[in-house]
């Protein structure tokens, strides 16, 4: 391996050949050209090349041109273009009419050439990092007809590496972690520096890494940029996260080298290696005896320097709870130990406890049964509480006779004072749970007894609540349910299970079964139901049923003969005695109706009413309603056929007293009066010159006797409407049976202070005619324009 002084002497060897390949181009670089020659033969050339006669010598065609890579130096920012090289032909023996041409990549704007000399300049700064060589063509032509002399010939331009670029770390920022603990030299990560100068020429991309910041915790390899632990124990708990500054420096680390830096964050990972410890080594606490099973009563706490799963610890009571009365449970929140019941305290028994607890915390790296431990002790004390009373049961379950009497005892409830001072303790029910108030309670023996008559078939069981109190303090309320179960007694008779309906055929043969009846009881016997049916005793020889005992709590009801007659008897009733086995037997006496029906020959039912019988043989009930339904279309169609020929016959001329003028209403206002603005109230245009304002009340039956004065006269527009309407009128009143009692409006009436009259032109007289309009212009000025227009001469009218 070359040292530091052979590898300076080498760099500086290679600048001096770099300067010297760009100052003397024409020694370096110069083509070597010659004239492609021919093969020489002779004799005497032979023999002095000691060939035999008849041999041939041979030589190498040369190329007109033959190149060496020229090289051009990168980020050169002299005055003057740099000098690449020169290029020269054989045929330049100083000939004039010969011309240099170059072409290719960067031809005529980064390279020039001189067309006489061949001299190739860089006329713009280069960068390797941006284009490493350019790839160009020389050619040499007649400078006067532009023919190539020569053909051309392919060359390469390289830009030469400067130390131009600084190293630099693309991913930076860096963070990484490092289990705590770790012995040195343990890999923590690996930074990687790039460095665009070219690797291959010199050392400007040959990198050394150093740490600038971070010593003596870490350290970095000079050469593959792999960082390193580099101090023993390095405790998280004391430390947890480092900052680290790495420097890449080119130049194989040498002076004048070009360096980039980065920073690194290296975090230290927790491992379990700090054991739990108590805060303190006693804990004292005072429970209350009627504390909650399950509720906490006390926590203890075990600090771990750790962090996450590695401080988390199990608690556990390893001394002084031998009845199991304790327990202490982990919070996975806060990692304090929860100390609860599982068992009820009880101050008169017990009144102090002493534990001991123990924290675990299992180290992972370790076998299961390396653990790190510490202990506390933990003293309660009971604190005495008044108790509620407590019940001999939390049950109870009493039975009692639906037939018992009120008062009677039912059973007996029991409790006890727990507590030392025995006090006195009163029953009560609450009556939340005996709404109905069925039952009472003796305070202070707890005897609960009947308050009214049970009835199993209504309700078979109660369930009550009783609580107990001490005396002089009812808040501690003990409390038990108690289960009353109302025992059955026969005290309902038995009845059919359903209102039976039986019909019995015509042509039934003597024995048919006519109906199967069932009965049930709302008695509930332990030894279950057993009926017995009988005739009442006046139907034991009854001569058209019988009944059949089917061995199944039920019976069928038979016929006797095949005698019966719908024209006879239509139906029967045959009364049936039910009677059940309990004590006493409770009996109820139930009557089967039995209606006498028409059948098919298969004994089916068709028909059971009277009339039926009279229908003609073979005619069956669907025919029959087959024929009513054509008789009721045929009458429909008979109606219509009726009732449309009488509307086709009526005359079209209408009758007076079906005239519908008398409800016409006419709106003939031209508007413009004074009075018009009331147009439109009905009572306001009843003409009050008609029948001197009388106006005929609709909501009362019209007097027959009323009749219009006389002396009416028309209106003022010359036609007799009111007469008209007055007749119209007359008839309408004298009609009670024609409602509405006045149904005629009239809209005919201009108003009373209008001097102007009728304005229609349906009562103008002829327009040949000479008319006085002059009396528009007295109307005053809403009339001015319509006076003008009528006021005017004969020949303006003409015009």
């Amino acid at each position: 391996m070359p040292t530091r002084s052979e590898e300076m002497l080498m760099d500086l060897w290679m600048s001096l050949l770099l300067v010297w390949i760009t100052c003397v181009p024409s020694v370096s670089m110069t083509p070597i050209t010659g004239q492609s020659r021919s093969t020489q033969t002779g004799g005497s050339a032979a023999m002095a090349s000691g060939l035999g006669e008849g041999q041939r010598l041979l030589s190498r065609t040369k190329r007109g041109w033959v190149w060496n890579q020229m090289f051009v130096l990168e980020e050169f920012s002299g005055p003057d273009p740099i000098l690449v090289g020169r290029l020269h032909t054989d045929l330049d023996v100083g000939n004039k009419n010969i011309k240099y041409v170059l072409a290719g990549e960067g031809a005529g704007t980064i390279f020039a050439i001189n067309e006489l000399t061949g001299d190739i300049h860089a006329m713009k700064r280069l960068d390797r990092e941006e284009k490493a060589e350019y790839t160009l063509t020389a050619q040499v032509i007649n400078a006067d007809t532009d023919d190539p002399l020569e053909p051309p010939s392919e060359f390469i331009i390289k830009v030469q590496d400067i130390n131009d670029n600084p190293p630099q770390f693309l991913q930076g920022p860096y963070r990484a972690s490092v289990a705590e603990m770790s012995a040195v030299g343990t890999s923590v990560t690996t930074v990687t520096a790039t460095d665009a100068d070219d690797p291959v020429y010199g050392n400007s991309a040959k990198l050394v890494y150093s740490i600038l910041q971070g010593q003596p915790y870490f350290s970095v390899d000079p050469n593959s940029a792999t960082i390193k632990v580099a101090l023993n124990d390095m405790d998280r708990e004391m430390r947890d996260e480092y900052l680290v500054v790495i420097q890449a420096k080119d130049m194989g680390g040498h002076m004048g080298g070009l360096s980039g830096t980065t920073s690194l964050t290296v975090t230290l990972i927790d491992i379990n290696d700090n054991p739990p410890k108590f805060s303190k080594n006693l804990y004292d606490f005072v429970i209350p005896e009627d504390l909650p099973l399950g509720k906490m009563g006390g926590k203890v706490k075990a600090n771990d320097r750790d962090y996450g799963d590695n401080a988390k610890s199990t608690y556990s009571i390893i001394e002084g709870d031998d009845q199991g009365v304790f327990e202490i449970v982990t919070d996975t929140q806060t990692q304090e130990g929860i100390l609860k019941l599982k068992k009820p305290l009880d101050y008169e028994t017990k009144k102090a406890y002493t534990l001991k607890v123990e924290a675990t915390n299992i180290l992972p790296e370790h076998s299961s049964t390396a653990h790190f431990k510490d202990t506390a002790t933990v003293k309660i004390a009971v604190d005495d509480s008044d108790e509620p009373p407590v019940f001999s049961k939390s049950m109870y379950l009493l039975d009692v006779n639906e037939n018992a009497p009120i008062n009677t005892v039912i059973g007996t409830v029991n409790a006890r004072d727990p507590d030392s001072s025995k006090n006195t303790v009163r029953y009560f029910i609450d009556r939340h749970t005996d709404l109905e108030r069925q039952f009472n309670i003796n305070v202070d023996d707890g005897k609960i007894t009947l308050a009214k008559p049970l009835d199993r078939e209504t309700d078979m069981w109660h369930n009550i609540t009783v609580t107990a109190t001490e005396v002089g303090n009812h808040s501690p309320i003990s409390r038990a349910i108690v289960a009353i179960r109302v025992m059955d007694i026969n005290d309902n008779a038995p009845e059919f299970a359903t209102e039976y309906e039986a019909f019995l055929c015509e042509n039934g043969k003597p024995g048919q079964v006519i109906q199967t009846i069932s009965a049930v009881d709302k008695d509930d016997p332990v030894q279950g139901h057993y009926f017995n049916y009988r005739l009442v005793p006046e139907m034991l020889n009854n001569p058209n049923f019988t009944i059949k005992n089917n061995q199944d709590n039920s019976i069928s009801v038979l016929a006797k003969h095949d005698t019966f007659r719908r024209q006879k008897q239509e139906m029967y009733f045959l009364p049936i005695i039910v009677t059940d086995n309990g004590h006493p037997p409770m009996s109820s006496t139930n009557t089967l109706t039995i209606r006498v029906c028409g059948c098919s020959k298969d004994g089916i039912v068709q028909s059971c009413n009277v009339e039926a019988y009279v229908l003609p043989i073979g005619l069956s009930m669907g025919a029959l309603i087959a024929i009513l339904a054509c008789i009721i279309l045929l009458l429909v169609i008979v109606v219509l056929f009726v009732t449309l020929r009488r509307h086709k016959n009526e005359p079209l001329i209408i009758k007076d007293d079906e005239d519908v003028r008398e409800n016409i209403i006419r709106y003939d206002d031209e508007g413009g009066g004074e009075e018009d603005t009331e147009a439109f109230d009905i009572a306001t245009l009843q003409n009050p010159d008609g029948i001197n304002g009388y106006l005929p009340r609709k909501d009362i039956k019209p007097d027959l006797q009323f009749m219009p004065r006389a002396g009416q006269h028309s209106g003022p527009n010359g036609v007799d409407v009111d007469e008209f309407i007055n007749v119209r009128l007359h008839e309408a009143d004298n009609d009670p049976t024609a409602p509405p009692y006045d149904s005629i409006q009239i809209y005919g009436y201009e108003g009373r202070g209008s001097v102007a009259g009728s304005l229609s032109s349906l009562e103008t007289v002829s327009s040949d005619s000479d008319q006085n309009f002059d009396y528009l212009r007295e109307w005053g000025p809403r009339f001015r324009r319509l006076g003008e227009l009528y006021s005017v001469g004969e020949s303006d009218r003409e015009t």
